[in-house]
């Protein structure tokens, strides 16, 4: 699942493309997404520019002058901008048609992406109201985190959980607390402030460098410009069963945590 890195890596490809553009039409090949796609959506953007692109969790809002559209990449979804004449795909379920002849592009095999239409303050919708603290946000630090973790939960599970801080998915989580050197399994109200602290640079460092690296490309996610991110393979942890740790040479380890994939290595994530 495109996780906080990739919508942002999104966000930013699009913005210079799309920023300012007036909506012409939006057009539905396939309606049956994880949600169906209403009605109001096909119609209420038509005419009206886009004045900002933001990200909130793994959500990527598009305002408008008059409204939002909310759109979720879902599991297998992705953003691009496409030519005004490139055929459209077997998976490329909506266009959002642009007034300089471009479109933006929403591809999702899968169809577990959805594309929702609010003419509210988006971050009250109810998709988003509820969502923890950004973990890219200015007031992201060893505190701030100290207090979101006090739970007898394992600290992956915490990290994963939305109402605490979202955009944090399996794959980040995984290689935030092996640049730690926490253990995925420590109970969250077991994390001292020191920690903590070293946690919260860990997150913080590691969706930088994969947002550099243009996100994570393991099955379908591409980028704006169509290109595939780069960051699995700076992978530490992650999808590394039995493979050497790159700190100490240790076989990194594989197990369920709450239904998810943990991966770390024994020697270095001891605390």
């Amino acid at each position: 699942m495109p996780e906080l890195p990739e919508v942002e890596t999104t966000r930013r490809g699009l913005q210079p493309h799309a920023l300012q553009r007036r909506i012409l039409a939006v057009v539905a090949r396939e309606r049956r997404l994880r949600w169906p796609v209403e009605d109001a959506v096909l119609r209420e953007p038509v005419a009206q520019r886009i004045v900002a692109l933001e990200r909130r969790g793994k959500y990527l809002l598009l305002r408008l002058e008059r409204g939002c559209l909310i759109w979720h990449l879902g599991m297998s979804g992705s953003l691009r901008i496409a030519a005004h004449d490139e055929p459209a795909a077997a998976h490329d379920h909506i266009d959002l048609e642009l007034d300089d002849g471009r479109r933006i592009r929403f591809r999702d095999p899968r169809r577990f992406g959805a594309l929702l239409w609010t003419t509210g303050d988006p971050l009250h919708h109810p998709l988003l109201a509820n969502l923890g603290m950004e973990p890219l946000a200015a007031n992201f630090d060893g505190n701030a985190l100290y207090a979101l973790t006090r739970s007898r939960r394992p600290i992956k599970t915490v990290l994963m959980d939305s109402h605490r801080v979202c955009g944090i998915g399996n794959i980040y989580a995984n290689e935030a607390l092996f640049h730690a050197r926490i253990a995925p399994d420590l109970p969250a109200e077991s994390l001292s402030l020191q920690l903590a602290n070293r946690l919260a640079g860990a997150i913080s460092e590691t969706l930088q460098r994969a947002i550099a690296a243009g996100g994570s490309s393991l099955r379908d996610f591409v980028g704006a410009d169509s290109q595939p991110g780069y960051f699995q393979q700076e992978y530490a942890v992650y999808g590394r069963t039995g493979l050497p740790c790159r700190r100490c040479g240790t076989p990194v380890v594989q197990h369920r945590q709450a239904q998810r994939s943990t991966f770390f290595c024994p020697a270095c994530q001891k605390s």
